[in-house]
């Protein structure tokens, strides 16, 4: 399934050519940003593709994020009824109104591993003869695997790994996430590109003064460290917690803000946490933020800190530094190599004293916080280049569409 070619801008990076043009079908089960990254990820790939010249559909059971000025012109969207069947499959029938969209396709890209939804559609793209690729989001990491590896290994053994290994390439956003996930699809194709990311709001530097004007403890004397993502256990918030008092003592005006929502237990765990080491004080839970705000909040921080288990990319540290903020992250993010590359950011032992231990020197120095900011903000306006990612994708869609997976 050939379709017509045109060529890149060489300016932003991209291959020598890409697919024009092209019908593309995008499948997440839930477009709703309290999920975390992989929504905002989708919305965004697919609005870039859009705005390409790509005739773009979103299948999915949930719009709730979904962009209301896309129903006045931009990508379609598809929703299909929730699955019905309790193991999360959809019951026959239910997905008879995505089989068009699917058939009409040059290629259709589909967004997590253990989604029935993913699988389903893959198995209709089979039979149909449209190449499917799929982004794994992280999910086959080493550390996502041990967390309910039973169920896990035997979804794989019934119809993951037929999901995976059917597809024309399957999409790692980091050559460290690839590394770790090619054990479970021995006989796929991995093809590492870094996710999407469109930086349009991100090329005049943020102003701090909307998310001053709304917390004004960041007009204290600081420093701010900022944490914005998903609340999970997964985050690692637990060791930041436990590095505070140590922080403080050296800098007494520290303060700690948390923008995110999530697991209710483990938020009261944390206060607990941090009410035993007197650090309580200090925390400022402020929930989800969004929009202009959130890139005001980043920009207004001293820091960015994700002290996460696992990451496949991690959005919000490029975010912070587009935002010119540094940004801390850990060595088992998938990503801490490219972090630690551009300048903007260092990473750290997953532990209380490899977060003081690694910044200390960057709290002690604001201008080392400022070179770090404006050299981390300089890489990812280069790096990931909105248009130039864009063409590496392009790129893949055009050899899946060509069967060249």
């Amino acid at each position: 399934m050939s379709v017509a070619a045109g060529s890149v801008d060489q300016k932003a990076g991209g291959p020598g050519t890409y697919a024009a043009h092209m019908r593309i079908v995008h499948v997440l089960q839930r477009v709703n940003f309290h999920d975390g990254g992989p929504p905002r990820a989708v919305v965004d790939l697919c609005g870039v593709q859009h705005g390409r010249g790509h005739q773009v559909t979103l299948l999915t059971t949930d719009t709730t994020d979904v962009p209301q000025a896309w129903a006045t012109g931009g990508p379609d969207v598809c929703q299909v009824p929730k699955p019905s069947l309790p193991t999360g499959l959809f019951a026959p029938g239910q997905l008879r109104g995505a089989r068009d969209v699917l058939a009409g396709a040059d290629v259709v890209h589909c967004h997590a591993v253990w989604e029935r939804m993913n699988a389903q559609v893959a198995s209709m793209c089979r039979a149909l003869g449209t190449p499917y690729v799929i982004t794994l989001r992280g999910m086959l990491d080493d550390w996502c695997m041990a967390q309910g590896p039973t169920k896990k290994r035997l979804y794989l053994r019934v119809m993951g790994r037929r999901y995976l290994e059917g597809a024309a390439f399957v999409h790692c956003t980091a050559q460290g996430e690839a590394d770790q996930s090619h054990q479970w699809f021995p006989k796929g194709t991995p093809r590492v590109i870094p996710n999407l990311i469109d930086l349009a709001d991100y090329q005049t530097l943020p102003d701090p003064a909307e998310a001053r004007a709304q917390w004004p403890l960041l007009e204290g004397d600081g420093p701010v460290l900022l944490f914005l993502s998903r609340i999970h256990e997964k985050k690692g918030i637990e060791h930041l917690v436990d590095a505070l008092p140590a922080l403080i003592e050296q800098h007494p005006n520290l303060q700690v803000m948390l923008a995110g929502t999530g697991d209710d237990a483990y938020v009261a765990a944390l206060k607990q946490r941090a009410d035993r080491v007197g650090v309580a004080d200090r925390m400022h839970w402020l929930g989800h933020v969004g929009g202009s705000l959130k890139l005001s909040l980043y920009a207004a921080a001293d820091v960015f800190v994700l002290p996460s288990s696992q990451e496949n990319f991690g959005f919000v540290q490029f975010e912070a530094m587009a935002c010119g903020t540094p940004c801390m992250t850990t060595t088992m993010v998938d990503t801490h190599h490219e972090v630690v590359a551009s300048g903007g950011g260092i990473a750290v032992t997953q532990s209380a004293d490899g977060i003081v231990d690694g910044l200390a020197p960057v709290l002690a120095d604001a201008q080392v916080r400022t070179a770090m900011g404006q050299t981390g903000r300089a890489w990812v306006l280069e790096h990931l280049a909105t248009d130039r990612v864009a063409g590496l994708i392009e790129a893949m869609y055009q050899d899946a569409a060509d069967g060249r997976g």
